[in-house]
């Protein structure tokens, strides 16, 4: 019979161009709802959808995200996807880290606008194999149900329990789709990138060391 792992990660994928508070803010919400050890934010190399955008060179974007998390035990990086250089797939992702780490149960960090164009993603069915979902809703969202999963994988999951703001589907490899309100920080990282061009200040939008970095190199300017 298989059984729960004890080690419980977070999987918080993006561009993260730039990193701020609400990546930041989400994902320790996310940690302390689910009892996550850790959080591994995964930067994007290529993100397919953004083929062909004007994206900060790697690097910077790395050296930002290092920045953030710094001194944070709980938060740390991957990077799988900066180091493949390839169009950035989830599935290829999680098919390396669940090989890498075989003793780690993986909780892909999502927003409930992006988990409902899941079907669109490279081989979908294959990421529910793979891992949990942790799908971020905002505080006031009407109660999830079956519709939110995608079709091909109703018969698979099954509602289990509703606990205060979370709601969990369950199917019998003891894969997770999990619903959950956040409070958050209401930023992007497009705001952010428009403030900075408008010579507007990001002070307290992003940490200390990032809006530095982001004046230094001149970054979005």
């Amino acid at each position: 019979m298989s059984k729960r792992k004890q080690n419980r990660v977070g999987l918080f994928g993006g561009t993260f161009d730039p990193i701020h508070y609400g990546h930041l803010r989400a994902a320790e919400e996310i940690r302390q709802i689910l009892s996550l050890n850790k959080i591994y934010f995964i930067p994007s190399a290529v993100p397919p959808h953004k083929e062909d955008s004007n994206i900060t060179p790697a690097e910077d974007r790395l050296k930002m995200l290092r920045l953030a998390i710094e001194g944070n035990e709980y938060f740390d990086i991957s990077e799988f996807e900066l180091e493949n250089k390839a169009p950035s797939y989830t599935v290829d992702t999680l098919e390396h880290l669940t090989v890498v780490h075989p003793d780690l149960e993986f909780y892909f960090i999502v927003g409930n606008e992006i988990f409902n164009q899941i079907e669109s993603w490279k081989d979908y069915s294959r990421l529910f194999e793979l891992c949990s979902f942790a799908v971020i809703t905002r505080p006031g969202f009407s109660d999830l149900d079956s519709n939110k999963i995608p079709l091909a994988l109703k018969d698979d999951f099954r509602y289990y329990k509703k606990i205060e703001n979370v709601i969990s589907y369950t199917k019998s490899s003891l894969k997770d789709i999990v619903f959950t309100e956040i409070r958050g920080i209401e930023i992007s990282s497009t705001d952010i990138r428009n403030f900075v061009k408008s010579k507007k200040s990001i002070k307290y939008l992003v940490p200390n060391k990032v809006e530095k970095f982001i004046i230094t190199e001149k970054l979005y300017a």
